[in-house]
Formats: C-alpha cells, structure tokens, sequence
C-alpha cells in the first residue's frame, strides 16, 4: 500500500505498544486520518480505536569533507500514533 510507508519500532513505542496498545508508523503526507485507519485495519487485520498524527519538518543538516561544506536538508515526513481497539495487537517480527 502506499499510504503505509514503515513502522516506527524504538524503545519507547514498544513500551506504549506493550502498556497502551499504541503503534506508530511513518504514512505518506497526504493521507488523512480515515485513509490511515482503513490501512491499517486492512494490512493487520485489527480494528483500530483511535488515530493522532504529527507532521514533522525536515532539519537543516551541515557537514564539512575535502570539498568543503555540503549543505541539505532531511525530508519531510508524517507520523501516525494508532491506537488498537480491544485485545488487538501487532507483532512487527513474526515475518522474520
């Protein structure tokens, strides 16, 4: 799907996936909550409770090489705090 781009996994999110039932992931920033909803239910098979999403803006970065100073920036991207309804849960290992 193209609306779901990666799972967030870190150690906080396990935390609050473990305790709250909270997973995030990083969508495409243009996806609205409805549309988030529906992917997520359909590529996990879950029903999802609730949805809070951030935008995020990309950095400004800087690094010195032999050529000099390279200037860039990160991407942009959006971030989807999805909440599981229930006993739902997902498991980010079991294709490993």
């Amino acid at each position: 799907m193209g609306i779901i781009i990666k799972p967030i996994v870190t150690e906080k999110l396990t935390a609050q996936g473990e305790k709250l039932n909270r997973y995030a992931f990083i969508v495409d920033r243009r996806a609205n909550k409805i549309q988030i909803k529906a992917a997520v239910e359909q590529m996990y098979n879950v029903s999802v409770a609730d949805i809070n999403t951030a935008n995020y803006h990309g950095k400004r970065k800087s690094r010195y090489t032999k050529a000099g100073l390279l200037r860039g920036r990160m991407n942009h991207f959006k971030k989807a705090y999805v909440t599981l309804a229930g006993e739902d849960k997902i498991d980010f290992y079991s294709n490993i």
